[in-house]
């Protein structure tokens, strides 16, 4: 993984210290909430409900193993002993002082961690594919241009207060597993009929109160030209992107109101008029970028090695549902789950993060990443050491064989901490986990996403799950409104709402519904997805609205 340099330590260095002095300033009364308030977004530092949250940038999703431990470190010394792993990979401290900001963040860039542009209306910390680099069916990985683009953008300054957030996505596989459709920017590394590498280039995906997907407005972009191309969409998106209203502010909105072929034009045109040779990546800068990403010391080692292990039900499950193929014959990908019961998900405690960082360095060459689904990857695993992580898993409750399925719920803090939320989403998870605690029902069900977001902003990416659940507010009281048909990947799709809203004590029988529809209707072995596409929404809405609600 990428390790600064002292131009990298200085620049965050510098950064820690000035926010020491804007954070004094303000608490001495000498800058005002309205002066203060872009200084701390852009530093990642919001207040929240109960009080302050600070975001911290994870770069792709990768941790090291001191990384870990000095989160770990944070959690018990300035938090409650725990933090949250975001659906864009960053990890969110929740319970922190506005006076121990500043010591946290000199903290963190001990072991190269920042909170820089994790909010504000700025580019955002981009984003990949968690198997980034061992996935099998991986063409390019994508991690060199991910660390390239997050060079670039750092404290850029033209691009620094932009109509609103943006946010970039690379990936290098033929499967989507950042969903770069639902990003300002994605990006998906493809070789043209030359054999050369470029990028499929999507514009104006996003979530939120509008949902859309992104429009593919090049079909190859030499990666000479990556930041040259991101530029003059930008500048496009500076000029003419709405600032009188935020709702409106996004450039999905402007893509969609331009329409993609007028708005490709003006990228082009603007990335004709700029694109001298100053902005092109050279085969040196690649081959930097690239140095850093350097395939570890694999073995040859006996590819069914695993099968020696003594034989467990539950841990067959687990192989089944949580390991997945490496492109090195005799290793393996290992998803630990932050989905055990009784827990919220995404959340992992101090002691927790400790022992990963132990497994990580044991077992996957000192590396973990965070997910998109709010779990964490240990991503070289040998074969043959399979059985012994799972043992230890299983002793931190990070062995939830229920990857892909229904219980592997992917769910925002809402109102039990944010301040935006409409809705409380932790009870709902907690409610659907007891109901859906059968391992053999789940299996039965097949791969079954949900999502659960507790207000309009979409945190939890709900319109993409294959079942979302979104809170809103009624005249003061909590209900949940119900989508269907959602899905991310090569076959991106925003789910339909079900019908009107409904009150918190009915949304485990709603859903409940939902599945039991879902099995009637199925055909042997097919996925919830297929059946919803076939059958459409009509037979689900007739069951979850049978009663009333």
């Amino acid at each position: 993984m990428y390790q600064y340099d002292e131009l990298d330590r200085q620049v965050v260095n510098n950064r820690v210290q000035q926010f020491r002095g804007q954070m004094s300033r303000y608490l001495s009364g000498e800058l005002s909430e309205e002066a203060f308030l872009p200084l701390r977004l852009q530093n990642g530092l919001y207040i929240q409900k109960h009080a302050p949250m600070l975001r911290v940038a994870v770069p792709y999703g990768m941790l090291s193993a001191a990384q870990m431990r000095c989160m770990a470190e944070v959690c018990d010394r300035y938090d409650r002993g725990y933090c949250h792993i975001t659906t864009r990979q960053n990890v969110q401290f929740n319970w922190v002082k506005m006076e121990d900001v500043a010591d946290i963040l000199d903290t963190l860039a001990s072991v190269e961690m920042h909170a820089i542009q994790t909010s504000g209306n700025c580019i955002r910390n981009t984003t990949s594919d968690p198997l980034a680099g061992v996935a099998a069916d991986e063409q390019t990985d994508p991690r060199p241009y991910c660390e390239i683009i997050r060079q670039w953008s750092s404290l850029h300054p033209e691009f620094a207060f932009l109509p609103r957030k943006f946010k970039i996505a690379v990936i290098g596989a033929a499967e989507d597993r950042a969903s770069i459709q639902l990003h300002d920017v994605g990006l998906q590394l493809v070789t043209n009929a030359d054999g050369e590498t470029g990028f499929k280039v999507w514009v104006g995906g996003g979530l939120g109160r509008t949902p859309m997907l992104a429009t593919l407005i090049r079909a190859f972009l030499p990666q000479a030209h990556l930041l040259g191309y991101l530029k003059a969409v930008l500048r496009v998106y500076n000029r003419y992107g709405r600032r009188d209203n935020k709702y409106k502010a996004r450039i999905k909105i402007l893509v969609n109101s331009l329409g993609a072929a007028d708005f490709s034009a003006q990228v082009e045109a603007e990335f004709q008029r700029t694109n001298s040779e100053e902005y092109w990546l050279t085969d040196a800068e690649l081959a930097h970028a690239r140095s850093f990403f350097t395939e570890p010391a694999y073995e040859q080692l006996n590819v069914t090695a695993e099968a020696e292990a003594p034989d467990s039900p539950a841990y067959r499950h687990w192989l089944r549902r949580n390991v997945r193929e490496h492109r090195v014959a005799g290793y393996a990908i290992v998803t630990l789950s932050l989905k055990h019961q009784g827990t919220a998900p995404g959340d992992i405690t101090s002691e927790q993060l400790r022992r990963v960082a132990d497994l990580a360095e044991q077992f996957s060459f000192g590396e973990a990443r965070n997910t998109q689904q709010q779990n964490i990857v240990l991503a070289d695993v040998k074969r043959s050491d399979l059985f012994a992580l799972w043992q230890e898993a299983c002793r931190l409750e990070l062995a939830a064989p229920t990857i892909g399925t229904l219980s592997d719920v992917v769910c925002c803090p809402g109102g039990d901490f944010c301040g935006l939320a409409n809705a409380r989403s932790l009870p709902i998870n907690s409610a659907i986990q007891q109901r859906f605690d059968d391992l053999d029902y789940l299996y039965d069900l097949g791969d079954l996403s949900l999502r659960i977001s507790g207000c309009i902003n979409a945190c939890a990416h709900h319109h993409i799950a294959n079942i979302g659940i979104l809170g809103v507010d009624k005249k003061g009281e909590e209900f949940y409104q119900l989508t269907l048909g959602g899905e991310v990947g090569e076959r991106s799709r925003i789910g339909k709402v079900l019908g009107p809203s409904i009150p918190l004590d009915a949304v485990p029988d709603a859903l409940e519904a939902i599945v039991d529809v879902f099995v009637e209707q199925r055909h042997e072995e097919e996925p919830f997805i297929l059946t919803y596409e076939r059958i459409g929404k009509d037979k689900f809405k007739e069951r979850v609205y049978a009663t009333g609600h």
